[in-house]
């Protein structure tokens, strides 16, 4: 987007792919409640109503940049503890090429039609669709039917954390493109979100080596 429509472009794209992130947690959390409960399908469905209502009421409502910033930072920290607590095993996991290739295929389909329909949907629209749940869609759709609704949730659950490095790119992105350019712009946010990730990875190892192993 930012080579085609420019940076100003892309760096209010980016701004609108923040606003998205906050639908795509309502995603998840819709989902992962719904999954206590209810089969794959009603949950999908659930959980994709939850993204268009939040997606739509944030771009349509317009808040400052600075409060778009301050709710998906809020989110991605506070996210982890609203998912419901379980206490069952996980259980057994199942996974296929099947849904490897649905993952690809249905990635790759959303970027292209997203970056051509880009002129049309304006750089907010582009921005929220370009967070729209594809990954989620398919992983905790084939998660749920093939592995069970207790991994679907730990899996929604850890997929929040990549949103630390999503955030962190996004709001770069939305900062610099502008100021120093396309090339500077996207080198510095992607620096910036790889060591954002790393940063949580390792929380995340230290966290798990202080767990008591369960006699």
């Amino acid at each position: 987007m930012a080579l085609e429509q420019g940076p100003q472009f892309a760096s209010v794209t980016a701004a609108g792919a923040l606003a998205g992130g906050l639908a795509w947690m309502s995603f998840a959390l819709s989902y992962a409640w719904a999954a206590t409960r209810m089969h794959w399908m009603l949950t999908l469905l659930i959980g994709l109503c939850a993204y268009l209502v939040v997606g739509m009421a944030v771009v349509f409502s317009a808040p400052p940049f600075t409060l778009i910033v301050v709710m998906i930072v809020a989110a991605v920290l506070r996210g982890p503890s609203l998912f419901p607590r379980l206490t069952q095993p996980i259980g057994r996991v199942v996974s296929s090429y099947v849904e490897l290739f649905a993952r690809m295929i249905a990635g790759g389909l959303l970027t292209v039609a997203v970056t051509h329909m880009s002129p049309v949907l304006g750089p907010k629209f582009s921005g929220l669709f370009a967070v729209f749940p594809v990954m989620g869609i398919v992983l905790a759709a084939f998660s749920h039917r093939a592995s069970g609704n207790i991994f679907t949730i730990h899996l929604l659950r850890s997929m929040v954390y990549g949103f630390y490095g999503f955030t962190a790119f996004c709001l770069i992105v939305t900062l610099s493109l502008p100021a120093i350019g396309i090339t500077a712009g996207f080198l510095l946010a992607l620096g910036c979100s790889l060591a954002v990730h790393l940063c949580v990875l390792l929380f995340m190892r230290r966290n798990r080596r202080r767990v008591p192993a369960i006699p």
